[in-house]
């Protein structure tokens, strides 16, 4: 909303909520004082029929109860959270722990990453937007795996993310003492996320893929940096693996490809992703470093950028 609201050309009509409902947005959200002058309502198809386009930010389980009422009454659906990504049902039940209750949705979504999909997303009227963490994986190895420069076995990937990756609930892990001046691994092996990476880079490579991912928190608000490791198929120049990466991401506008390490702070509350790559002597490996504020490029911002794609609207408006 904070994004939408900065243009006069998009009008926000409504705005749901469960918890929240009866509430003005500006109670909840005090940075939308003045800017967004609505009051949270339920959730009602009614209340959205013929709207242009639909976010939905829902924890997960939620998206796949709203997503076939609103089918064919609105414009677009664009749906940020995890329901509509993996390909089966069982993919689905294994790693979020519940079952999916519309399974004939899984398949039927457009996976939102722009800098693979644009062409899909420009006709969709569903759209799958993708997590935080595989948008900062799969831009960082898109490129090696097209270009068949890395094994698609054993790749190795470790991400950090801020605490706002969790949402706004309440927990006692996630409370400043718990987290300040701490890092620690989770979800090892069994992140939801983990699927959902994976199948994107088999879809790419045309094969199977086996990656560890590791996530971890780290006691910053926003951001993700993740950093990858692959083998090389045969040892290849590090000019040469720069050149792929720089002309397969030269005519995006949202990706920024250069030789110096990444850090987050310099993509916070923007749309960006900064991406290096590097060849560790020991090894020989290729060591992929991405950062991404993880509610913009993230989320909000990418939900955007598909809304513009869809709209045929120029993809960097509301975007920086």
């Amino acid at each position: 909303m904070r994004l939408l609201a900065a243009d006069p050309s998009v009008r926000i009509e409504v705005a749901t909520a469960h918890a929240q409902a009866g509430k003005p947005v500006e109670e909840v959200h005090p940075y939308l004082a003045g800017r967004v002058p609505l009051t949270f309502v339920p959730f009602d198809p009614a209340a959205v029929a013929g709207m242009d386009c639909v976010f939905i930010a829902l924890p997960s389980g939620e998206a796949m109860q709203i997503v076939p009422a609103l089918q064919g009454k609105v414009g677009c659906i664009i749906d940020l959270g995890g329901d509509l990504r993996l390909p089966t049902a069982a993919m689905y039940e294994h790693y979020y722990k519940k079952p999916h209750t519309s399974p004939t949705l899984l398949g039927a979504a457009v996976y939102g990453l722009p800098e693979l999909h644009r062409a899909k997303i420009r006709n969709a009227t569903l759209i799958a937007n993708p997590g935080c963490y595989p948008t900062s994986v799969i831009l960082a190895l898109l490129p090696a795996i097209e270009a068949g420069l890395i094994s698609p076995a054993g790749i190795v990937v470790n991400s950090l993310s801020g605490v706002s990756g969790a949402g706004r609930s309440s927990a006692v892990e996630l409370s400043f003492s718990e987290v300040n001046e701490s890092v620690r691994a989770y979800k090892i092996g069994n992140h939801q996320h983990q699927p959902e990476i994976r199948t994107v880079l088999e879809q790419v490579a045309g094969t199977g893929v086996t990656l560890s991912f590791i996530p971890h928190l780290i006691p910053i608000t926003r951001g993700i940096y993740t950093t990858v490791h692959a083998d090389l198929r045969t040892p290849v120049p590090i000019a040469d693996i720069q050149k792929v990466y720089a002309d397969r991401y030269r005519d995006e506008p949202f990706v920024r490809f250069g030789t110096r390490i990444p850090e987050i702070r310099a993509v916070t509350y923007t749309n960006f992703c900064d991406i290096a790559v590097f060849l560790e002597p020991h090894t020989g490996k290729l060591v992929v470093t991405s950062v991404i504020d993880n509610l913009i490029k993230g989320a909000a911002g990418q939900a955007i950028q598909n809304m513009n794609l869809v709209f045929g609207r120029p993809e960097h408006a509301l975007l920086k």
